[in-house]
């Protein structure tokens, strides 16, 4: 059996409850050790094989996931944040489903709401934004043409923005394109939840001299939107006083 974990946003502490009782229980682990908090790996059992994936192929994982099957041992694959996102599972689904190898998804809480605990914001604030936008610039990786930073961008909600670091500059150039004011807030969290965290606000006009002020280059997570400095938003409507739910009924005070 394998089970596909989301290792949360970086903390130990911050997997979930249900993730930490299969790395404790796992005969096999296989992490993302290029964005996975390698404190993790004290929940496993002192017999535990541990292979790490950034230095393995997706051929080379899938034989261990075959081999642990065989075995009859219970593996965990690690993967940062959760799974379902940036995390390459389909690809690896789709072969065990081939080899006929069972498996189940284990979520993980992912960086950008570890960022948002860090700076202590909420991306749905009701007058500004209700909607978060998760996305990245294109790299190795392609991007739809319909899903353009700069198209994202005109809807002005909340954006949180992956794997994009080394391309600041351009990426402030296509936020501004689609819509975006030069002095939107913008904040760079630099390994969120970590022991070694570091987050800064900014505009979207600055995000580049930003990064290279304090040297980050990489494990960074970029958000945008006005929500960053919480100013001028409307109160929630559930729990203003003229408002009735289902638990209790609405009174003038």
């Amino acid at each position: 059996m394998v089970y596909f974990v989301g290792a949360g946003t970086g903390a130990a502490d911050l997997i979930t409850v249900r993730g930490m009782r299969l790395l404790e229980q796992a005969d096999v682990i296989i992490y993302a050790g290029s964005l996975v908090n390698p404190e993790l790996l004290a929940y496993a059992k002192k017999e535990c094989e541990i292979f790490n994936s950034a230095t393995m192929t997706l051929s080379e994982v899938l034989a261990v996931m075959q081999q642990s099957q065989e075995a009859e041992k219970m593996l965990v694959r690690l993967h940062t944040g959760d799974p379902s996102i940036y995390g390459a599972i389909r690809e690896q689904m789709d072969e065990l489903d081939r080899l006929g190898i069972p498996y189940e998804s284990c979520p993980g809480v992912s960086a950008c709401f570890g960022a948002a605990a860090s700076l202590n914001i909420e991306y749905t604030l009701p007058g500004i934004s209700q909607s978060l936008i998760i996305t990245r610039m294109e790299g190795k990786t392609k991007v739809p043409t319909k899903e353009s930073i700069e198209s994202f961008a005109a809807h002005q909600a909340s954006m949180a923005i992956y794997l994009s670091t080394g391309m600041l500059e351009e990426l402030s150039q296509r936020l501004i394109a689609g819509g975006y004011e030069k002095n939107t807030p913008a904040a760079l969290v630099y390994k969120a939840t970590w022991k070694d965290e570091e987050a800064y606000l900014c505009t979207v006009e600055t995000l580049a001299a930003t990064a290279k002020e304090h040297g980050i280059t990489k494990t960074a997570l970029v958000l945008v939107g006005d929500v960053l400095t919480y100013q001028h938003y409307q109160k929630s409507r559930l729990y203003a006083p003229d408002f009735s739910t289902e638990f209790r009924q609405a009174k003038e005070e």
